[in-house]
């Protein structure tokens, strides 16, 4: 389109030397921004020159629409006053009219149509002309009326006003006013011709080795267009729920733990946190194993202290009674929950700190699962994990925390229901009443480690540790209204997802601080 107009114009040019307004060409179809589109190529090459022509526009308003089709206010008042010395009671012409009775009335007076006498209305005048209805029918038709005096007129009674349109930045929606209509006049530039030569716009290879680039014409560069707007990245859904996580977690005092190895040893998955060898986690309908290489070189140098309690016991324990295997433990495995590093951490820590130092800690990372996938379950996943280490702390005080901890989302009514896991001893589940569900749901798992684990690792006696984890993926589903983790993460993610959902907030008890003073003495 735009070649063939820029040729048409160049014709018309030709034939009269000159176009007054382009929006009088009888061009169908005609658009003044293709117009200038047009015009613009022509003028880099100047072989045109132009001018652009403001035009106000201005559009009816609601009342003024109906103005058109059934008259003005005032109009329609005299047409309501019937001939003769008898005309209408103010109050018939009210229940006839409605609101426009009243608003008529007193143009009505102004231009002596009618009179008022008593409490009855009667014509002056045998007939009237509506101008009111005939200047807005012209703006409803043409954009514009000639007179200024009477577009100023309508538009103090709402009757018109300059069209608008919408600018929409980002989260912010202007209404601008289109206040003028852009048309052009145009005359012959300098190298003014009916054919159009095609402009190189790049120096290529090619014309410097045979040398045309010194007889090529080159399209001038427009150094002040302005470029295409770059599209950033942007956060994925559960990297903004996963932050408001760690906000939390920073906010009631706890530290990042390191959650960069993938793959663990089975010791530090399983055995080191009193996981049984014979436990159906460690099948491979479970656990994904590493193939090359399949095996740690060697385990921690305490693995004689796990391998005791496993056999026969100890700190309380009778163990699992069964033989310790030291090559099942060295089994490679990707790691499937965020634990692993905990057990690691508690060794490490136990280790540097003489006596244990009070700690609060918290992980969120990636875990792997050989199960099903389904809508809400994938192989891959997140877990948020925290640990809080101290002495003379208990259920009670984990049962506290988790109170505080979920009261920061803006969770408040959660119950707890008693449940086995192999390396904490009590254990519990965490319930919240979901009002969208009308039921209780599992939100997340919790409990006090246990002794057998924790003195192997290298834990002071006295010192206790409680834990507790839940899934980055549930709540991420339900802040964003998602229905299939499918379509949360992996190739059938929509990327307009990503980029339109907006920034997690939680619905956080800013009031609920009363854990961060319990049980750590920083």
């Amino acid at each position: 389109m735009s070649a063939e107009l820029q040729t048409q114009l160049l014709h018309i040019l030709d034939k009269d030397g000159s176009i007054s307004n382009t929006s009088d060409l009888k061009i169908e179809g005609l658009d003044q921004l293709d117009v200038f589109s047009a015009l613009k190529s022509l003028e880099s090459k100047q072989m045109v020159e132009f001018a652009s022509i403001d035009k106000e526009l201005w559009v009816l308003t609601a009342e003024g629409t109906d103005i058109v089709k059934l008259g003005s206010h005032e109009a329609r008042v005299f047409d309501s006053v019937p001939e003769g010395s008898e005309g209408i009671t103010i109050a018939d012409l009210a229940a006839k009219l409605g609101p426009s009775a009243k608003i008529g009335q007193g143009k009505a007076f102004q231009k002596k149509w009618v009179a008022k006498q008593g409490d009855r209305l009667v014509r002056l005048v045998s007939s009237i002309t509506d101008t009111t209805k005939a200047d807005l029918q012209f703006i409803q038709q043409n954009g514009i009326h000639e007179k200024n005096d009477v577009l100023k007129d309508l538009k103090r009674r709402k009757l018109c006003d300059k069209t608008f349109y919408f600018l929409n930045l980002s989260y912010l929606i202007f209404y601008l006013p289109i206040s003028k209509i852009l048309s052009y006049s145009v005359k012959k530039g300098l190298n003014f011709s009916t054919v159009i030569e095609k402009q190189a716009t790049d120096l290529t290879s090619e014309m410097i080795q045979s040398g045309s680039w010194k007889t090529e014409k080159f399209k001038e560069y427009n150094f002040e267009a302005a470029g295409l707007p770059s599209k950033g990245g942007y956060l994925h859904p559960l990297l903004k729920v996963r932050e408001e996580f760690q906000q939390i977690f920073f906010d009631m005092g706890f530290e990042e733990m390191p959650t960069y190895n993938y793959v663990e040893s089975s010791f530090w998955n399983f055995d080191a946190l009193f996981i049984p060898q014979q436990h159906p986690a460690r099948d491979l309908q479970d656990t994904f194993f590493i193939k090359d290489p399949a095996k740690a070189t060697e385990l921690p140098d305490f693995y004689k202290t796990v391998q005791k309690v496993h056999e026969s016991g100890g700190y309380g324990s009778i163990g699992y009674r069964h033989k310790w295997n030291y090559e099942e433990a060295q089994k490679l495995v990707l790691r499937t929950h965020t634990t692993a590093v905990t057990g690691f951490m508690l060794h490490k820590l136990a280790k540097e700190f003489k006596p244990f130092k009070p700690l609060k800690m918290f992980s969120i990372d990636r875990v792997f699962r050989n199960e099903s996938v389904d809508a809400t379950h994938l192989a891959e996943f997140h877990q948020v994990e925290g640990i809080i280490a101290d002495k003379d702390i208990n259920l009670a005080s984990l049962i506290s925390f988790m109170d505080t901890f979920f009261g920061k989302m803006g969770i408040k009514n959660i119950q707890f229901k008693p449940t086995y896991n192999p390396y904490t001893e009590p254990s519990m589940e965490i319930f919240s009443w979901h009002e969208g569900f009308g039921k209780w749901v599992e939100i997340g798992n919790s409990g006090l480690f246990r002794p057998e684990l924790l003195r192997s690792l290298g834990v002071d006696p006295g010192v206790r540790v409680i834990g507790f984890g839940l899934s980055l993926e549930r709540p991420t589903m339900i802040k964003y209204g998602i229905n299939n983790i499918r379509s949360l993460v992996g190739h059938k993610i929509d990327l307009n997802m990503v980029e339109k959902n907006p920034i997690c907030r939680l619905e956080k008890d800013s009031s609920s601080r009363a854990f961060e003073h319990i049980f750590i003495e920083d």
